[in-house]
């Protein structure tokens, strides 16, 4: 069962080039690299459409690159790194969120004998086989049977009520989850398809175990090619409390696995922690319910979350966006007052207050102000993932980060982080050319909505030199201008002198 839930937890995380001997040509009418204007070009959209700065930062130097870098535009993902790098300086890449868990009753032959409360604490990685881990170490505790309910308390984070399709109406998309003080598994079930030809029938199998939820455990198969699988499966999830198959699978797919957002996220939690506990040998007697934990409960065990450096890398690396929410909110919970200050994190922790998105607004606008001044026009923050129409910054602002990050203690925590060009993360499919001097040179984060484009990160050039690289193209043809962007982290990462 371990091998499952790891595997589970695997599934739900996820160019123009220039030959290294090459002399760089000559800037383009519009003062940009050839590469990038023919880019863009290609895809239909205007130069006054990018906005692109690239700074040398060690050692550092005169500017080689500006273009609309005083442009508020918005980011998309690449707004992540605003989250994440005031998470570092604020938190310290060491830090961890806890999961506690405690109990209004006594302990005697493993039966509890009372409620079973379980306080979510906001860690944006409680997949399943963290909370099995948790489930046995309680189980070793002598709590095998409860005698009462399972009480869920969501309170570190206060939230209003969001509808996962209100983005781009794609609500079983697992991108779209929401955050939670209590995010179990990012809301998520996996759905594996293993083909029996001999039966006729690909075998359906499902995690994590939903308490109350049937799915199908089959679906007859198909011939012809694999082609959009899903769409051929014609599965209904109207119902919270089944998931069916009117359709068929493809034999020649072979074995596929189709991460879904749990079409009622609202009582997934409970349905996973229940379902969970069964799994795991528990008993209980009650319901699962959500509620507060009394203030006189005793606590039975902390479950500790992976540290911020790991957690951060899972957002920059694969853009996990309710992971840079959980983040984000966490963020809030500190006190803006304090943040201006130079109090320790011991200080701003002792402080901590529920998690709200206004919150976290106000704590990133005083952490700005505290580390930029009026130097950079600071970003305009929604939910801190960009996942958002709403959110902008400039490269100008993000430039100034990214060389705040290269100074700070513990800046490379941040730059690995991020994805490496052409190896791993949102950024493996770049500088894939033969002759790239981008590949394995380049730290990025990347982002996409449906009108934007954008890439920021450090890379090293032949010359030795680091760079700061930020590009955003804004633009209904946005997508198709990508190799735009990717031209200009080569040409950068070309540079010879």
């Amino acid at each position: 069962m371990r091998r499952a839930l790891a595997r589970t937890a695997l599934v739900l995380l996820g160019a123009l080039t220039l030959p290294a001997c090459a002399q760089l040509p000559i800037p383009s009418k519009d003062g940009l690299p050839p590469g990038v204007s023919a880019a863009l070009a290609r895809a239909g959209v205007p130069a006054d459409a990018l906005s692109a700065l690239v700074v040398p930062i060690a050692p550092p130097g005169p500017e080689r690159l500006r273009h609309r870098a005083e442009a508020s535009v918005n980011p998309a993902s690449v707004m992540k790194l605003v989250t994440t790098y005031a998470a570092i300086d604020l938190l310290g890449p060491d830090f961890t969120w806890t999961t506690r868990f405690f109990t209004d009753g006594e302990v005697s032959e493993g039966v509890l004998r009372g409620n079973l409360y379980v306080r979510g604490g906001g860690d944006p990685k409680l997949v399943l086989e963290r909370i099995q881990d948790a489930f046995v170490t309680l189980q070793d505790q002598g709590v095998r049977v409860v005698l009462g309910d399972m009480v869920l308390d969501h309170g570190d984070f206060e939230l209003p009520a969001s509808d996962p399709a209100a983005f781009d109406g794609e609500a079983l998309r697992p991108y779209n989850a929401s955050p939670d003080a209590l995010l179990v598994n990012f809301k998520s079930v996996i759905l594996s398809f293993q083909p029996d030809p001999a039966v006729g029938v690909a075998w359906v199998r499902s995690e994590p175990p939903l308490a109350g939820l049937s799915i199908d455990t089959t679906v007859p198969l198909s011939g012809g090619g694999c082609g959009d699988w899903r769409l051929g499966l014609l599965a209904h999830f109207d119902d919270a409390n089944t998931i069916r198959f009117t359709g068929r699978y493809p034999l020649d797919c072979g074995e596929r696995s189709w991460p879904v957002a749990y079409q009622d996220p609202a009582s997934y939690a409970a349905r996973a922690l229940e379902g969970l506990w069964r799994a795991s040998g528990g008993a209980l007697t009650g319901q699962v319910r959500t509620g507060p934990t009394p203030p006189g409960a005793r606590l039975l065990h902390d479950a500790r979350s992976l540290p911020l450096s790991d957690i951060i890398t899972d957002v920059n690396q694969w853009s996990n966006n309710v992971m840079a929410q959980q983040v984000f909110l966490t963020l809030g919970r500190l006190s803006p007052t304090q943040v201006m200050s130079e109090s320790t994190l011991a200080d701003r922790l002792a402080l901590m207050r529920p998690g709200r998105f206004e919150r976290s607004r106000e704590v990133i606008a005083s952490w700005w102000r505290r580390t930029f001044g009026q130097t950079y026009e600071p970003p305009v923050l929604h939910n801190g993932s960009g996942l958002s129409r709403d959110e902008r910054i400039t490269a100008d602002a993000l430039v100034g980060l990214l060389r705040h990050a290269a100074r700070h203690p513990q800046g490379e925590r941040f730059v690995q982080s991020l994805s490496i060009a052409g190896v791993n993360g949102t950024a493996a499919r770049m500088a894939q050319g033969p002759n790239s001097a981008a590949r394995g040179n380049a730290w990025l984060k990347t982002g996409t909505l449906r009108d934007v484009m954008g890439v920021a990160g450090y890379v090293n050039a032949l010359s030795g030199t680091r760079y700061a690289v930020v590009g955003f193209i804004n633009h209904p043809n946005a997508p198709a201008a990508r190799p735009a962007l990717e031209a200009l982290v080569e040409w950068t990462a070309s540079q010879s002198d």
